[in-house]
């Protein structure tokens, strides 16, 4: 399901952007949201935003690939720099290869990692090569 079949408040019915899409979008309108890569593969959905509450910034997107029904997948903290917004097909992009995500450092549901441990952090901003939020 995408972001504006999630809106029950009507909230994307007018836009507030002159660019693609909303600047301002409800968290829970992303949750569910399908992420695509650029070859058109379905990497999975986001299954939850993980905010940092002392700087307000989005940090990750958790991101839920494989298994059926919810058993054997796997969860990968996406950092949020690495989604792109698709407008035209409701959908989030990742810029990875499916085989690369699939080799991504991930977790299951019942072993979520330190996402404050700034080692953590680091390893998985490497990986998908962006930067971490640097409070001003």
């Amino acid at each position: 399901m995408n972001y504006v079949e999630r809106d029950s408040f009507g909230m994307y019915a007018v836009p507030d952007s002159d660019g693609p899409g909303p600047r301002l979008m409800g968290a829970d309108t992303l949750m569910g949201n399908d992420v695509y890569n650029r070859q058109d593969e379905d990497l999975g959905d986001i299954k939850e935003i993980m905010l940092d509450v002392h700087s307000g910034v989005i940090s990750y997107a958790v991101l839920s690939y494989g298994g059926i029904l919810g058993i054997g997948e796997k969860l990968f903290a996406v950092p949020w720099a690495a989604l792109t917004l698709d407008t035209d097909n409701k959908r989030f992009t990742l810029d990875v290869a499916k085989e690369r995500l699939e080799k991504a450092p991930g977790f299951d549901k019942d072993n979520w990692p330190n996402m404050s441990d700034q080692t953590w952090a680091k390893e998985v901003h490497d990986y998908y090569g962006t930067h971490p939020y640097q409070a001003p």
